[in-house]
């Protein structure tokens, strides 16, 4: 007969065998065979994760504490971003990299903002890029990396000549790009253009443009009755919720503005974000951050408490990037923790998995406990 859990290995041993182990097995370090000494081992049984019609994801995610691996982490950034959320006191950023928007993770990231659970997001202006693009009625489609009866070159070609660009199984019609470069020179740019001072020196911030871009989306998305939602930077604007975006020039959204400010008295302040930013860290009670992806996002975001007296007091990290890669996306949240990024008793938690999935688990994890 065996256990529920048919393992007839525990009945063998309940039956009475004998124990076959060799002189000094188990013994402890002073060799007098006695439980061994034992400072980092806590009992503390590893259980099994259920996974049954009906459950919520924020069921399955407190089911992860359970087990280990993966789903354990997965369950202690849970917990993490609960506290955060719920902390009234806390400022929270919201760093994003990567192809989220084309991903379709906009929806998300965009109600964590209405709802009110981001003070700050830091992203690329590919994300901006792609977000306003959907505001104003373009969409991504459903696409595919390769097509089995031709080489990934000719897969890729074939798109070229199409005019249609691939984000890995994603795909996006060119004239959307042609779109949005109407909809900067027409509902953004102009609202923009500098006053300069009599030296000249007057400049726009990048805060300023992300915030312009969010009141053209929402408009736009609301005068042409656009059936998708006006998403993530009119998100920020409506809520007031300042977008930085540090890296602004590698995207269409920064090449459009440097050919705009070929013509026109328009340019653009690197550095006019910083106070801002730092200010809002500086006046935080509590601070913490979700770390979406890598990159510059990830950097500009952590290296804001390197110039105020604090750190962060919370940090959830999701990644697919390992630490033996050397680069920023694989650093540790410990490492951040030496650097006094965070502080020494910060609450701080990493998932190695794919954004895409784990974003929208933890997001609703959280949002669960909260409300």
């Amino acid at each position: 007969m065996t256990d529920s859990d048919g393992d007839p290995r525990d009945d063998a041993a309940d039956a009475g065998g004998e124990d076959h182990g060799g002189e000094g097995d188990h013994a402890d370090g002073d060799g007098t065979g006695g439980e061994p000494n034992r400072e980092e081992f806590h009992e503390d049984p590893v259980g099994h994760t259920r996974a049954t019609a009906g459950m919520t994801v924020s069921e399955l995610v407190d089911g992860y504490g359970d087990a280990g691996i993966g789903a354990a982490s997965v369950n202690e950034a849970g917990d993490v971003l609960a506290d955060m959320f719920a902390n009234d006191d806390c400022t929270v950023f919201l760093s994003l990299a990567g192809a989220m928007v084309p991903a379709g993770m906009r929806r998300v990231v965009a109600d964590l903002i209405r709802d009110g659970y981001v003070d700050a997001l830091v992203t690329t202006g590919a994300n901006l890029t792609h977000d306003a693009i959907e505001a104003i009625g373009g969409k991504h489609h459903h696409g595919r990396t390769h097509d089995p009866e031709k080489s990934l070159r000719e897969h890729d070609e074939g798109l070229r000549d199409e005019g249609v660009d691939r984000i890995y199984n994603v795909y996006l019609p060119q004239e959307h790009f042609a779109e949005f470069e109407g909809h900067l020179r027409e509902e953004v740019f102009p609202a923009l253009e500098a006053d300069p001072d009599a030296d000249g020196t007057d400049a726009v911030s990048i805060a300023d443009l992300t915030r312009e871009l969010g009141r053209a989306n929402a408009e736009v998305n609301d005068r042409d009755d656009v059936p998708e939602g006006p998403g993530v930077a009119a998100a920020a604007y409506e809520s007031d919720v300042p977008i930085y975006c540090p890296a602004v020039q590698d995207s269409v959204l920064g090449l459009q503005a440097w050919m705009y400010a070929q013509t026109a008295d328009f340019t653009l302040d690197a550095l006019a974000d910083m106070t801002e930013l730092t200010d809002l860290a500086f006046e935080a009670d509590d601070a913490g951050c979700l770390l979406v992806g890598g990159g510059v996002p990830k950097n500009f975001t952590l290296q804001t408490m390197l110039v105020t007296p604090r750190a962060y007091d919370y940090a959830v990290q999701i990644t697919m990037d390992p630490e033996a890669t050397g680069g920023l996306s694989g650093a540790t949240l410990e490492e951040a923790r030496s650097w006094g990024k965070l502080e020494k008793d910060a609450r701080n938690a990493s998932v190695y998995g794919d954004a895409t999935v784990m974003l929208p688990m933890l997001v609703a994890a959280a949002r669960d406990r909260v409300e």
